[in-house]
């Protein structure tokens, strides 16, 4: 007797896995379907990720991050094979979802995400405006207090009036070496 309910049409779903195990999820199921002939049902394996600007000695990094730690995205259609192969693929630990019935992720969320995904520039999230004090955070000027006098939200840099032998000078940072006070 099927234990899955399928709608017969090809979906989304969100597979659990252990932490740190993405990658490799995804790498096993591909083969496992490759290897069990189930290209007709299991279509698709995605590790969401997001491109994201780091700052670490001073130097700015463009890093690639995972947008949901332990999940990972397969496109279906759901039966009893397709299910047992997802399901059973090394370090899943299941289906999003309620009990064993996987719950398809809906068209909009999809896309939204493939739009997340798909940004070729990283984005700069500045919640900073002019006049704003600030701590710097990193670099040689570290510790030291001052005020935003300049914004440069498509560089992702910007000016901190810093007081320095009793003058303001004029510092450029990037956003990531300050912090609000």
């Amino acid at each position: 007797m099927p234990k899955q309910i399928s709608s017969g049409e090809k979906s989304w779903f969100v597979l659990h896995t252990y932490s740190g195990y993405e990658d490799n999820v995804a790498r096993n199921l591909k083969q496992r379907i490759e290897s069990m002939g189930m290209e007709d049902k299991i279509f698709n394996v995605l590790v969401p990720r997001e491109k994201k600007i780091k700052i670490k000695n001073g130097k700015r990094r463009t890093v690639e991050e995972r947008l949901f730690p332990g999940y990972v995205m397969v496109e279906m259609i759901v039966t009893d094979d397709s299910w047992y192969v997802v399901r059973n693929t090394p370090n899943v630990t299941g289906f999003v979802g309620s009990g064993t019935t996987p719950t398809p992720v809906s068209e909009d969320e999809m896309k939204h995400l493939m739009e997340r995904m798909g940004q070729d520039e990283p984005k700069y999230t500045m919640d900073i405006k002019i006049g704003e004090a600030v701590k710097i955070i990193d670099g040689p000027f570290k510790e030291f207090d001052g005020k935003i006098s300049e914004v440069n939200e498509q560089k992702g840099k910007i000016k901190v009036l810093v007081n320095m032998f009793g003058r303001e000078t004029p510092i450029e940072l990037d956003f990531l070496q300050v912090k609000k006070v």
